[in-house]
């Protein structure tokens, strides 16, 4: 058999969905998401500064794991400091932007 049947025989959709939603709580992901849920919330720099990833790809985990995976109601707020990004813990999903 080819490589590729045998990694879609092995990876069911039972299995993938077990591991949606978990993330281990010493990650870097884990570690953003803290912030974001802090009442002060978190900045591009501070976020980056934490994991030690680019200002780009801080901005694209906020899209695409944040915002659309885990469907967590991220708003972003001009501070004093730069924008803002928080977690808005009032239980509705994400819809679009919040400015």
């Amino acid at each position: 058999r080819k490589a590729s049947e045998r990694k879609l025989k092995s990876q069911s959709p039972t299995d993938a969905s077990k591991l949606v939603g978990k993330l281990r709580a010493d990650s870097k992901q884990a570690s953003v998401i803290a912030m974001l849920r802090a009442p002060a919330g978190a900045t591009i720099a501070a976020m980056a500064g934490a994991t030690g990833w680019q200002p780009h790809s801080v901005r694209g985990f906020l899209a695409g794991v944040v915002r659309k995976k885990l469907s967590l109601n991220l708003i972003s707020e001009a501070g004093d400091a730069g924008r803002v990004y928080r977690i808005k813990n009032d239980g509705t999903p994400a819809t679009g932007r919040a400015a």
